[in-house]
């Protein structure tokens, strides 16, 4: 009787998990508790990512992080970098995968880049926006 009593009790605390859960066909929002922790671990766009500078392995400053591009894919591919000019003047933005940038240091490196080799790639526009 004892065992079959808590056996019940036991099947009822867990009753509310199982509310929880997802249910074949539903939509999970948000980060599941699993992720959590690897998503804490990331990089913060805002944070770590915009606005730093990049260098290349010479310790020279050849740019400036101004946007991460997330491909339809969910993927994020590519960092804009702002080239050249002087104070946002004749600047030249240029997108780079984001596996071609390291992280050493402390420091965002571009290996084997320069100044000039980011101001002769494409240029970098933005498509206009779907209306």
């Amino acid at each position: 009787m004892t065992r079959t009593v808590l056996v019940i009790v036991g099947m009822f605390m867990l009753f509310p998990v199982a509310a929880r859960s997802q249910v074949a066909g539903t939509t999970l929002i948000g980060v599941a508790a699993a992720e959590m922790r690897d998503v804490t671990y990331g990089w913060s766009a805002t944070r770590q990512v915009l606005g730093k500078v990049v260098y290349n392995e010479k310790n020279e400053r050849i740019g400036i992080i101004d946007d991460i591009i997330i491909a339809p894919d969910k993927a994020v591919s590519y960092a804009i970098i702002g080239a050249g000019g002087f104070l946002g003047v004749d600047r030249h933005d240029v997108a780079i995968p984001v596996s071609q940038i390291k992280l050493q240091a402390g420091k965002f490196i571009l290996p084997g880049a320069s100044k000039q080799a980011l101001e002769a790639a494409p240029q970098f526009e933005y498509a206009p926006p779907n209306k």
